[in-house]
């Protein structure tokens, strides 16, 4: 075995260290997790580990308005909603529906379903319309995992959407290193990179970025 196959068996074993010395997941999270990895797509959804640190997040905020941008099938919104107190509400978005009917029968299983507002449609335009519903500074919490050329565009509008205080989260910040190359003119990784730079000098927000995966900001409306 080279040095490389060392370093890779090394990195897999803590990565299944780190998964065992976490709090147990729900059993319908698992179940879900486990039906969307059997998607030809299935790498689309986060991580366990990301799961659990959004869960961690919404007990230590104690939020109750919390809004999903990118549902796919609606893991997610399920791993948020059962962090939630009984009284909260998560608005969980997709510009197609065909993926989130799995996600729908998980909700109904977790005995989540109500807690969750499903909204098919473009992302800018689901959340355009909740800042025209009356939604601005009403929501504790985001999570962005969704079309990353629109990621500078969902900055603006959540920005406006959430409360003082309020967090940001935004997946795939990292973009698979592709953000490092300045010849990558791919939609997706400038939409990503234009999103960490616009980020980065938003007065609107302190920022850092965790290397969990393939990078997670963490940005606190001031």
């Amino acid at each position: 075995m080279g040095i490389t196959d060392s370093i890779t068996v090394m990195i897999d074993k803590l990565h299944a260290y780190m998964l065992a010395m976490a709090s147990e997941q729900h059993e319908v999270l698992r179940g879900l997790r486990a039906e969307t990895g059997r998607l030809p797509n299935g790498n689309w959804a986060i991580t366990p580990e990301q799961a659990a640190f959004l869960q961690l997040l919404v007990h230590v905020m104690d939020a109750r308005r919390v809004i999903d941008v990118g549902t796919f099938t609606g893991y997610s919104a399920l791993a948020m909603a059962l962090a939630m107190p009984e009284d909260g509400r998560i608005v969980t978005c997709d510009i197609a529906e065909g993926w989130s009917k799995m996600g729908e029968h998980y909700w109904r299983n977790a005995g989540v379903e109500g807690k969750i507002d499903l909204r098919i449609g473009p992302g800018v335009q689901v959340l355009g319309e909740m800042i025209a519903e009356g939604g601005a500074g009403g929501f504790d919490l985001a999570f962005l995992d969704a079309d990353k050329r629109s990621y500078p565009v969902y900055l603006d509008q959540l920005a406006e959407l959430l409360r003082p205080g309020g967090l940001l989260v935004a997946d795939n910040v990292l973009w698979r290193a592709r953000v490092l190359d300045e010849a990558d003119a791919d939609p997706d990784t400038a939409g990503v990179r234009a999103f960490n730079e616009k980020l980065h000098g938003d007065p609107r927000f302190d920022t850092v970025i965790l290397p969990i995966v393939d990078g997670m900001s963490l940005a606190r409306k001031k």
